[in-house]
């Protein structure tokens, strides 16, 4: 359900500039490695100079493929490149090669989980954001201001960059949906390895299309935010012109077509240029490059190549794990991740247990920035065995969690060690344990009492006092069992 603002329903589309992750660029053999002294890697196709010609990177072609096939999407058979005709300094032909009337992806979704409110209140629901099409294109290069007083320097370098401009319809209806789309999609292209997705370096670069209007009425006005390049950014972004463009309304003004910038110093949009339309480019068929196809044959050989996608992954955590679809959406945010999961379901033999510690306590230390899953101190095979330990009632949770401490913090590497050192065995003499209750039961009379009238918290009151008694060394389960059928006596 749409979330409304002071009344007003938010509308947000994408656009998302992929950098592909080939070497070369897509019409020329200049490579494409970042961070080279200025104007060292253009070739004279970039340059556009005279009596050069494109010629297609056949690993673009292939990469936008992947994509298509990663999100569900038709392959085009026969796609058309265009020139898109503008003027910036740093677009050397005065046009970029892009597609327009036939791309070659077409269609798609993207599948997430949008978690919502917090404590007693949190859900979380599945949302899906349809994909209008995949685009292949150039990139154009790049001003350089920040090094020149009075004047600017050209950096075209990054002319001739493979991208792939992933567009969405406008089904988003917040700023948080929006973001958590953008995660998702951003963890499809790096985990099929079409592109790094650094975000500081360029590799994956969106724009947000933001109009808000009264619910039931026609779209708004869209204000296009440019290059968000962060998560955190991309957030703040939305939220501060979703802010705008409800006050200008308010105030009786019209929301004007624009492209905007977002300054993160001052955490405002501003309006940079009126924004265009199609027809404002004169696209039309490039002359110089012929139309690309792409046969069924390719496209079956480049999925036999492809490693097992996320979403069929995640379902697989379903159907062979008896996971939620939420844990296994969650575990498969990374290779990493996914294969950490499956080793530590493996060596326990207890997989949900394994999905609650590693999406828990182990996430929890990740998040707070204590390493990555590639690095995490405790190894997949020895969570596995920490979790064997409390499946089999050696520790209790409490301890468990005490294990993996000194685990994380180094002081051993051996589950069964560091409990018997700690001692951190549970108890699991029933005869001591009977005791144990037996006292407690004598020494609280007045709980015995009320629990005997119907009041669960008494119950409970006695647990806390017979855990308490055994130093937290009971079972739990144990001590629940024994009390009850000692009071029911």
């Amino acid at each position: 359900m749409s979330k409304l603002i002071q009344g007003y329903e938010v509308v947000i589309g994408f656009e998302t500039h992929t950098q592909l992750s080939t070497q070369s660029k897509i019409f020329s053999r200049a490579p494409t490695a970042f961070g080279a002294e200025p104007n060292t890697q253009a070739a004279p196709v970039d340059l556009a100079l005279p009596g050069t010609l494109p010629v297609m990177n056949k690993g673009a072609v292939e990469r936008a493929i992947e994509f298509g096939l990663a999100v569900n999407a038709a392959i085009a058979p026969r796609s058309v490149f265009a020139r898109k005709n503008y003027f910036y300094p740093d677009l050397p032909k005065g046009y970029q090669i892009s597609q327009y009337e036939i791309p070659v992806v077409q269609g798609g979704s993207v599948e997430f989980f949008l978690e919502t409110g917090k404590g007693a209140d949190a859900a979380r629901e599945k949302k899906s954001v349809r994909l209008v099409r995949a685009h292949l294109e150039e990139d154009a290069g790049k001003s350089l201001h920040e090094d020149f007083v009075g004047m600017s320097g050209i950096d075209l370098n990054r002319a001739g960059t493979p991208l792939l401009e992933i567009v969405t319809e406008p089904d988003m209806r917040s700023s948080d949906e929006a973001v958590a789309y953008a995660k998702e999609l951003h963890k499809i292209v790096t985990w099929i390895g079409i592109c790094d997705g650094n975000m500081q370096e360029g590799s994956f670069r969106c724009d947000a299309n933001v109009s808000v209007r009264k619910p039931g009425q026609p779209l708004g006005t869209r204000r296009e935010i440019k290059n968000l390049n962060s998560f955190k950014f991309m957030q703040q972004a939305m939220d501060y012109e979703i802010r705008w463009q409800i006050e200008e309304i308010e105030d009786g003004r019209a929301i004007q077509q624009a492209t905007v910038l977002f300054d993160p110093d001052t955490g405002e949009t501003r309006a940079m240029r009126t924004k265009e339309d199609a027809a404002d480019y004169r696209y039309f068929p490039d002359p110089d490059l012929p139309p690309l196809v792409v046969a069924p044959e390719w496209v079956e050989r480049v999925r036999s190549q492809m490693a097992e996608l996320p979403r069929v992954m995640a379902a697989r955590f379903v159907g062979e794990y008896g996971l939620p679809e939420y844990d296994a959406t969650t575990l498969t945010q990374s290779k990493a991740m996914a294969a950490y999961f499956e080793a530590a379901a493996k060596a326990s033999g207890q997989p949900k247990l394994a999905s609650n510690w590693i999406m828990g306590e182990l996430s929890r230390r990740l998040n707070a920035g204590e390493g990555t899953i590639e690095t995490v101190p405790v190894t997949a095979q020895t969570l596995g065995s920490l979790i064997n330990r409390i499946a089999d009632g050696t520790i209790s949770n409490n301890a468990a969690r005490q294990v993996f401490d000194a685990l994380w913090s180094g002081e051993g590497r051996d589950v069964d060690a560091i409990i018997e050192a700690s001692g951190l065995k549970q108890m699991n003499d029933s005869g001591a344990l009977e005791k144990i209750i037996d006292d407690v039961i004598a020494a609280n009379a007045d709980n015995v009492a009320q629990f005997r009238a119907g009041k669960e918290k008494a119950f409970n009151a006695l647990v806390g006092q017979a855990m308490k008694a055994s130093k937290g060394k009971a079972n739990p389960a144990q001590v629940n069992e024994l009390l009850k059928k000692k009071l029911a006596g």
